[in-house]
C-alpha cells in the first residue's frame, strides 16, 4: 500500500528509471578502455621517486599492492595543492567526489632496502618493486596506465610492463594475475634485447660486488629461451622481462634460484653466483624450467602442482631436444622424480598437497603434474598415430589465450585444453588423479615405451610397443636445436 502511494506521488521516478539505467550503462561503457597517465621522475642519486598521476575521470579509490607502501611516502597531495590526503594501511583516503590528479614522492633509497638481494648489489643499481611505489586505481574493464619515466643521464629503468613503440622510458600497465611482486630496476646496468624464435627478451643484468661475465650470461639466456621455443617453434611470450641478480656464496652451483612473476607483465628473475663456473650455465635446468612456466597461464596456488609439474616435464623434454641431455638421462630424471613424488605424503592427493607446507610436500607438488603431462603426451601421440602431441595443444593454447591476465583454476585450464583436442583427455585425467590420494601410476606407460627399471636405474630397450613414440618425443627438426653446443663453444 505504501509502495502504491509512492508511485502515485512521484510518477516521474518511474519514468526516469529507464533513463537512469541508460546513464549507468553509458558510464560503464565509458569506463571500458580508459587510460590513466603517470609521469615518474627519478633523481640521479636514486634516493627519490616523484610521481604525477592524471586520471581519465575522477577516481575514488587509489591503493598500493604492498601493505608496507605507506611508510615510504614522503609527501602526497592533489595537484591543486588544497586536497588533503591521508593514508590508511595501503589505501589513500580521497575526497568523496574523487580526484583527477595526484602528486606523491617516494623515499626510493629506503624502499630499495626491502629487496631481498639488496646487499649483493652495487650502489649504481637498485631494485624497488612497483608494489611499493605505484599507487593506482584498479585496472578493470580494459583500463590501462601509461607511464613515462623521466630519468637523469646515465640512469636506466627496467620494468615488466609492455614497452610502447620500443621506447624504454614509456610503458603500458594492464591487468595481470599479480602472482607476486615484480622487480623494477633503476640505475646503471647491462641491458640487452635478446632475440629468440617468436620473442625479444628484455634482459637486465645487475651489477654486484663481483664482476659478472655478461657475455656468458647472455649466451645462457639465449640458449635456454631457445630450448623453450623447441616446444612448438616459438617462445610463448613475445617480450618478457628477464632480470639477472648476482648473489654471493650461492649454494647448489652457479645458478642459485629462479622464479616467474606475473605482475603487470611476465618476468623471469634469475639469481646467479658471478664467481661460479660459467660452464655450469649450460648444464643447469633452472632457467629452462622457469621459461617453461610461460607455456601455461598462471594457475591459482591450489593448482601449482599442475604448473610446476608441466614445467618439470618440459624442462627435461626440451633439454633433451636441445642436446643438453641424452635420452637415457631424461628418462632417468623423470623416473627418479616420479619416485620422489610417489614417496612424498602418499596419504595426500595432489590438490591436498598444495595446502601443506611447500617443504613437506614439495616432491608431490612438483612431480604429480609431470606424470599427468607424460600421460597426456603419450596418449595424444598414440591415438593420433603421432599426428597430435602435447606440444600441439600448448601451441593452440598460446595462440588463443596467452599471455593471460587471468588467474586460472586447474579445472578451467584442463577444460580449455580439452576444447583444443578432438576428444576429451585432460579433464578425465584431472578427475581421476587430482583428488585421489597417492601418485599417478606411470609404470604401464614406462613399460610400453620400452623403459625397464633395474635397481632404480632406467634402461632403454629396443622393439618396444611405443618405441616410435618414445623416439619422437625427444627429436626436433627445428634449425634452432643444438644452440647450447654452439653458444657454449663461443663462450
Amino acid at each position: 500500500m505504501a509502495t502504491n502511494n509512492v508511485k502515485a506521488q512521484h510518477p516521474g521516478k518511474l519514468l526516469r528509471l529507464p533513463m537512469l539505467a541508460a546513464l549507468l550503462l553509458t558510464s560503464a561503457i565509458s569506463a571500458a578502455g580508459e587510460t590513466h597517465y603517470y609521469n615518474v621522475n627519478v633523481d640521479y642519486a636514486l634516493s627519490r621517486l616523484t610521481v604525477e598521476a592524471r586520471y581519465n575521470h575522477p577516481v575514488d579509490s587509489i591503493t598500493a599492492r604492498s601493505r608496507n607502501a605507506g611508510k615510504f611516502l614522503l609527501d602526497v597531495r592533489g595537484c591543486d595543492e588544497d586536497t588533503n590526503i591521508r593514508i590508511r594501511n595501503r589505501r589513500m583516503m580521497l575526497p568523496d567526489d574523487g580526484i583527477r590528479c595526484l602528486k606523491y614522492t617516494i623515499d626510493l633509497e629506503r624502499a630499495a632496502k626491502e629487496y631481498r638481494g639488496a646487499r649483493n648489489l652495487a650502489s649504481e643499481n637498485i631494485v624497488v618493486s612497483p608494489s611499493l611505489w605505484m599507487w593506482r586505481p584498479a585496472l578493470i574493464n580494459d583500463t590501462e596506465i601509461r607511464v613515462q619515466f623521466q630519468l637523469p643521464e646515465g640512469v636506466q629503468v627496467s620494468v615488466p610492463w609492455k614497452s610502447l613503440n620500443g621506447d624504454n622510458t614509456r610503458y603500458a600497465i594492464v591487468d595481470s594475475p599479480e602472482s607476486a611482486s615484480a622487480p623494477a630496476v633503476f640505475g646503471k646496468f647491462d641491458y640487452r634485447e635478446i632475440t629468440v624464435p617468436g620473442s625479444t627478451l628484455r634482459v637486465t643484468m645487475l651489477s654486484g660486488k663481483s664482476a659478472m661475465d655478461h657475455a656468458a650470461v647472455a649466451n645462457w639466456i639465449r640458449a635456454t629461451a631457445t630450448d623453450v621455443s623447441l616446444a612448438y617453434g616459438r617462445f610463448p611470450n613475445p617480450s618478457p622481462q628477464v632480470v639477472v641478480v648476482p648473489v654471493s656464496g650461492a649454494r647448489g652451483g652457479t645458478v642459485a634460484f629462479g622464479r616467474v612473476v606475473r605482475d603487470g607483465g611476465e618476468t623471469v628473475e634469475l639469481l646467479i653466483d658471478p664467481e661460479g663456473d660459467t660452464a655450469e650455465f649450460f648444464t643447469d635446468w633452472t632457467a629452462t624450467h622457469e621459461f617453461s612456466h610461460m607455456l601455461l597461464p598462471y594457475l591459482d596456488s591450489r593448482y601449482h602442482w599442475i604448473s610446476e609439474g608441466f614445467s618439470q616435464y618440459y624442462q627435461n623434454i626440451l633439454l633433451t631436444r636441445s642436446g643438453a641431455y641424452d635420452a637415457q638421462t631424461m628418462w632417468q630424471k623423470l623416473y627418479s622424480g616420479f619416485e620422489r613424488g610417489r614417496k612424498s605424503h602418499p596419504e595426500l592427493s595432489p590438490n591436498d598437497a598444495t595446502d601443506r607446507s611447500v617443504r613437506s610436500s614439495r616432491m608431490k607438488v612438483y612431480w604429480s603434474g609431470a606424470a599427468l603431462a607424460l600421460m597426456a603426451d603419450v596418449t595424444l601421440r598414440e591415438r593420433s598415430n603421432g599426428k597430435e602431441t602435447l606440444d600441439d595443444v600448448l601451441d593452440r593454447l598460446q595462440l588463443c589465450c596467452l599471455p593471460s591476465s587471468e588467474t586460472w583454476s586447474g579445472p578451467e585450464f584442463f577444460t580449455k585444453l580439452d576444447t583444443l583436442v578432438s576428444e576429451p583427455l585432460f579433464m578425465p585425467l584431472y578427475r581421476r588423479y587430482a583428488d585421489t590420494a597417492g601418485f599417478p601410476d606411470t609404470s604401464d606407460i614406462y613399460a610400453r615405451l620400452g623403459l625397464t627399471i633395474a635397481d632404480g636405474t632406467v634402461r632403454i630397450r629396443r622393439n618396444a610397443e611405443l618405441e616410435s613414440i618414445r623416439e619422437a618425443m625427444t627429436v626436433t627438426h627445428s634449425p634452432t636445436a643444438r644452440w647450447r653446443d654452439r653458444l657454449a663453444a663461443d663462450d
